[in-house]
């Protein structure tokens, strides 16, 4: 198999998320992938891809990923169903820092208590 198909699931994943200016080239068995990111969660889900496929360090790849913007984790469309604590616990493992996303909305939200589908929130560095 080569390094390649090896890392395909990183590969489809970042056509997914969009990544920009990505540049893929495979060199002496070593994959070299660049690319920016939207934001630091996009590029910890690629690193978190990459990492499942080659390991805590790979020794088949070298990655050199960057960040568009970094002033904010993501931006989260907001979907039916869901609450701030529930979207708090998906980015940051911990339901009670809704109030982190809460605060950081406050332009567009009035209750934490009460979010619309559609809505885009900023999800806050930490």
């Amino acid at each position: 198999m080569s390094v390649k198909a090896k890392y395909q699931p990183v590969l489809d994943l970042g056509l997914k998320l969009g990544i920009k200016d990505g540049d893929v080239s495979e060199e002496n068995g070593v994959l070299k992938i660049k690319g920016m990111a939207a934001t630091q969660y996009e590029k910890n889900i690629l690193w978190d891809k990459i990492k499942e496929i080659g390991g805590e360090k790979p020794s088949d790849l070298k990655a050199n990923i960057t960040v568009e913007d970094d002033s904010v984790y993501h931006r989260h469309t907001v979907k039916s169903g869901e609450s701030l604590s529930k979207i708090a616990k998906h980015y940051y493992g911990d339901p009670m820092k809704y109030t982190k996303i809460f605060d950081a909305n406050t332009n567009i939200l009035k209750n934490p208590d009460i979010i619309h589908p559609d809505q885009v929130l900023v999800i806050p560095n930490l």
